[in-house]
């Protein structure tokens, strides 16, 4: 039987790794100035699965008003507080 892991809580946290994301549906998209994509938490326990290239995923937990900026190349930044979890 596989040992379940607890999700951390992380702050700050960017990466260039992922090759992608799926959002649940508590969340609402803008478009920045500088040509970010900002993913905001619209509600508490709003979820992100994301697929690193090394083909880990982790599910990402965050608070309403939480944000997750998508750039170019893969390049992700995680707000502060939320919690992560390899899956």
């Amino acid at each position: 039987m596989k040992k379940t892991q607890a999700a951390r809580l992380e702050n700050q946290v960017y990466s260039n790794r992922v090759a992608r994301s799926e959002f649940d549906k508590n969340w609402r998209t803008v478009i920045s100035r500088g040509g970010y994509i900002i993913y905001i938490a619209t509600a508490n326990q709003a979820k992100v699965t994301v697929l690193l290239n090394n083909g880990s995923s982790k599910l990402i937990t965050f608070n309403k008003g939480g944000r997750v900026l998508v750039g170019s190349g893969g390049v992700s930044h995680y707000s502060k507080p939320h919690f992560a979890k390899d899956l």
